[in-house]
């Protein structure tokens, strides 16, 4: 431990084991990076809580270790823990220019998306983008980093047209940002706008220029969630062998890196593509090791997406009444989210269920929910369900 009575050599051995901590969660090891950032904070607190506090402020340490914190415990899937981090780390840097809150603000959309509430993080990450835009001078890295977490929650909305119109912003300001690991963040979120404009080739080849930068820059938990996202480019492409191959992978890596939500909403996207290759048993063996790890607060689009696949096996299976509960479930999920692909596909296969059981006024109400929403190539979780 640094001197008390040398502040600057106190900051200056903080950064050096925030940086370490950064490298330990960029390994996948968010367990032992959390570890890390929390002692870092510890001896931030204990530093400033000392005699001479305020003599030397550590602010933006302490808030660069809260922002960790909720780094790892979203890798970790622990959404209340991030969201808490993050909103702390928020208020130290209160204060600050945009660019430097852009970090936290990104933190908590995500946590808001993985728990479900997609428009709260649109509105979080718009809001943000508009403060950006009236600051002078701008900072591309922060633009590109909220304009690519955007695109996520557009696309399960529906809001195809905003989600292009991020991607084309995001791109545009690439070859003026200085981190490559947020260059790489920007190819691998326009692969959905990309798929769901047609141009399957295009998306793969952005997929594959940000493996390629996560790949030479050893960020191993990155390079995962790219092997994911390639899956499910290829998923929604129809190339099932090649999207179970890449997805496999995703789940392998993320297994290893213990980050046990985003493991889950890979295996029900790798359920689906079992199913949609034949074989249902396994498919339906793999969502019931990982249903128990979602709720309406946590990855709800997928938990609404593995009830959604149940009921098609159901229904294989000639189970109506399973099949209209899981239908069912899902849809308050998908309802409580906003997901508008999902929630017009949902709509359509109930409202099918419904009518070859003869409830007609049923059916229609299940199709009047889904009227408004249509879907398209990257705005559903999973592929599109069999006619």
């Amino acid at each position: 431990m640094c001197e008390r009575n040398d502040p600057a050599a106190v900051a200056e051995g903080l950064r050096r084991r925030l940086a370490e901590a950064r490298r330990t969660l960029a390994d996948g090891a968010a367990e032992e990076a959390g570890a890390r950032y929390a002692a870092v904070l510890a001896e931030a607190e204990e530093y400033e809580g000392g005699e001479g506090a305020g003599a030397y402020r550590l602010t933006a340490e302490r808030a660069a270790a809260l922002l960790g914190l909720g780094e790892s415990a979203l890798e970790s899937g622990e959404l209340t823990d991030a969201l808490g981090y993050f909103e702390l780390a928020g208020e130290l840097l209160a204060d600050e220019p945009a660019p430097a809150r852009a970090p936290v603000l990104r933190g908590r959309a995500v946590a808001h998306y993985l728990t479900g509430e997609l428009r709260y993080a649109v509105h979080l990450l718009e809001s943000g983008l508009a403060e950006l835009a009236r600051a002078e001078p701008q900072d591309p890295d922060a633009l590109v980093l909220l304009h690519a977490t955007a695109i996520g929650p557009y696309m399960d909305m529906g809001a195809h047209h905003h989600a292009a119109r991020a991607a084309e912003s995001a791109l545009a300001l690439a070859p003026r940002v200085s981190d490559p690991a947020l260059v790489a963040r920007a190819h691998r979120s326009v692969a959905r706008t990309l798929l769901a404009q047609g141009r399957h080739a295009e998306a793969d080849a952005s997929l594959a220029t940000a493996a390629g930068l996560y790949d030479r820059l050893g960020l191993r938990t990155e390079l995962a969630h790219c092997h994911w996202m390639r899956g499910y480019v290829r998923a929604q492409a129809g190339q099932l062998a090649g999207a179970e191959e890449e997805l496999r992978q995703a789940l392998l890596m993320l297994g290893e890196t213990r980050a046990a939500l985003y493991r889950s909403q890979v295996a029900v996207e790798l359920a689906d593509v079992l199913h949609r290759r034949g074989s249902s048993g396994d498919a339906a063996e793999l969502l019931a090791g990982v249903l128990g790890d979602f709720s309406s607060e946590r990855g709800a689009v997928h938990a609404a997406a593995a009830h959604r696949l149940l009921g098609i096996i159901a229904e294989d299976a000639h189970d109506t009444e399973a099949a209209e509960e899981h239908y069912v479930r899902a849809l308050s999920l998908l309802e409580r989210a906003g997901a508008a692909g999902d929630l017009a596909d949902l709509c359509r296969l109930l409202g099918d269920l419904l009518r070859r059981s003869g409830r007609t006024e049923a059916a229609l109400d299940a199709y009047r929910t889904g009227l408004g929403h249509r879907t398209a190539p990257g705005s559903t979780t999973l592929g599109p369900a069999q006619l």
